[in-house]
C-alpha cells in the first residue's frame, strides 16, 4: 500500500500544536517529529544536528555556525529546543504502536554548514570530517534509544537529510574568502561516512533525503540507505533510471511529488507516474512507494501546510485504490489518548485550525457533531473517536 509521510520542517513556533498537527494529518501513514525552524537559533537543521555531536561543541557567529571549545548558550539552547520537542512527542504519541518518523542533518551537509575556529568549512579539512562523521553516528544512536524509551511502541524511521551533498562532491562550495571553491570530497569517503551515520539507526528503517536536482542516486544506494527521498519533480531520464536501478535493488522510493505551493493530487500523481512508465517501471511498483511533499514546510502559512499534507495523503490513497478525501474530512472530532483503565480518560474536543482548549467548557454536552475516525478501526493507531461528555 502506498503511504504519505512528510519531510520535517513545519512552519510556526508551538511545537504542542505541530507535533499533534503532524500526528491527526498523517496518523494513516508514517508522521515524523516536525522541526520549528522560526523559533530561532537551535531551532533550524544545523544547530538541531549539532546539538546530538558527541564530544564536540558549537556555537553561533554571525555568518553561522562554528566549532567552539567548551559548550556554549547557543548548544545550550538547541539542546534545550530538541527536549521540549521531544517532551511533546511522548504526551502526543502516548501509546502509539505504529511507524514514527525522526529526522537528522547528514554529516556532510553538516560539515559544509559549520565552521573550524580558523575559519574554514568543517567539510575542508579530512581530519574534521571523519571526527564529525563519528560524533554524528554516536549522537544519533543515543538520540534514537532516547527517542525509543519515550515511544516504546513506535517502529522508527529515521531519515538522515543531506542537501548539501551534490555541492560536497562536485566542489561547490565557497571558501571563506568567497573567491575560490573547496576542493571535492572523494565519493568513496562521502558514501563510507554516510554509512557510518546509517549504521549508527541499527536495524531500524532509514532514509536519505536530498531535495536537490542533482541527487547522487547511486552513491546513496551504495551507502545502504534503506530509502532514499527526493523531489521528484526535478529528476531528469537519466537520474530516473538510476532510480529504477536502486529500486529494483530492494531500495524504497519516497517521491517528493507533492510541491509545497500546493496543487492537485491528480496532477501530482501524473507527474509521478508518467516517468515511472517511460523508465520501465510498473505501476504495480507503487504500492512500495512514500509519498512526501517535494520539501520542508516550515516556508508556508500554517494552512497551507496542512493543506499540503492532506493533498499528499489523498495522492497515496489514490495510488492504492482508495477514494481521495477519506482523511480526517470531519468539521469537529473528539478524541482521545487510550491510557490504563485505572486512569481516567482525557478527551480532546477541537475544531480543525482553532486552539482545542478553547473549543468547549469542561462539562458540556457536544451536538450536532460529525464524526470520523480518525485512526482505522480495528488497527495499532492509538487514537479512536466517539460521541460524549467530556
Amino acid at each position: 500500500m502506498t503511504s504519505s509521510s512528510g519531510v520535517g520542517s513545519w512552519p510556526g513556533t508551538r511545537p504542542r500544536e505541530a507535533v499533534v498537527a503532524v500526528r491527526d494529518l498523517l496518523g494513516d501513514g508514517i508522521p515524523h517529529l516536525p522541526e520549528l525552524p522560526a523559533r530561532g537559533v537551535g531551532a533550524d537543521m544545523i544547530g538541531r544536528a549539532a546539538a546530538l555531536l558527541e564530544g564536540l561543541h558549537v556555537e553561533t557567529q554571525p555568518y553561522g555556525w562554528r566549532f567552539a571549545d567548551r559548550p556554549g548558550k547557543d548548544e545550550g539552547r538547541a539542546a534545550a529546543f530538541l527536549r521540549e520537542d521531544l517532551d511533546e512527542l511522548a504526551e502526543a504519541y502516548d501509546g502509539w504502536s505504529g511507524p514514527l518518523k525522526v529526522r537528522v542533518t547528514g554529516p556532510w551537509t553538516l560539515g559544509a554548514s559549520i565552521e573550524l575556529t580558523r575559519g574554514e568549512r568543517a567539510v575542508a579539512d579530512h581530519g574534521a570530517r571523519r571526527d564529525l562523521a563519528s560524533s554524528l553516528a554516536e549522537g544519533v544512536a543515543s538520540h534514537l534509544d532516547g527517542v525509543q524509551r519515550l515511544v516504546p511502541g513506535a517502529d522508527l524511521v529515521v531519515q538522515i537529510d543531506e542537501p548539501g551533498l551534490p555541492a560536497v562532491l562536485e566542489g561547490r562550495l565557497p571558501t571563506q574568502s568567497g573567491y575560490g571553491r573547496l576542493r571535492a570530497v572523494d565519493r568513496a569517503e562521502v558514501r563510507d561516512g554516510l554509512r557510518e551515520v546509517l549504521d549508527a539507526a541499527g536495524e531500524r528503517t532509514t532514509v536519505v533525503h536530498c531535495c536537490a536536482g542533482d541527487v547522487p542516486v547511486e552513491l546513496l544506494r551504495e551507502s545502504g540507505a534503506g530509502a532514499i527521498s527526493l523531489d521528484t519533480s526535478l529528476l531528469d531520464e537519466a537520474r530516473w533510471g538510476q532510480l529504477a536501478e536502486a529500486v529494483e535493488a530492494g531500495v524504497v522510493l519516497w517521491a517528493g511529488a507533492v510541491p509545497t505551493t500546493g496543487g492537485d493530487w491528480r496532477t501530482a500523481r501524473d507527474l509521478l507516474v508518467g516517468p515511472r512508465q517511460r523508465i520501465g517501471l510498473p505501476t504495480t511498483a507503487l504500492g512500495d512507494l512514500v509519498v512526501t511533499p517535494t520539501c520542508g514546510l516550515a516556508g508556508t502559512p500554517p494552512s497551507a501546510a496542512v493543506s499540503v499534507l492532506r493533498t499528499t495523503t489523498d495522492l497515496a490513497s489514490a495510488l492504492t485504490d482508495r477514494p481521495p478525501g477519506e482523511h480526517k474530512r470531519s468539521s469537529w472530532c473528539i478524541s482521545w489518548r487510550l491510557t490504563p483503565r485505572s486512569a481516567p480518560r482525557r478527551p480532546l474536543v477541537h475544531s480543525p485550525g482553532t486552539n482545542p482548549g478553547e473549543a468547549q467548557a469542561e462539562g458540556e454536552w457536544i451536538s450536532r457533531l460529525r464524526i470520523l475516525p480518525v485512526g482505522p478501526l480495528g488497527s495499532s493507531s492509538r487514537t479512536q473517536t466517539s460521541r460524549g461528555y467530556l
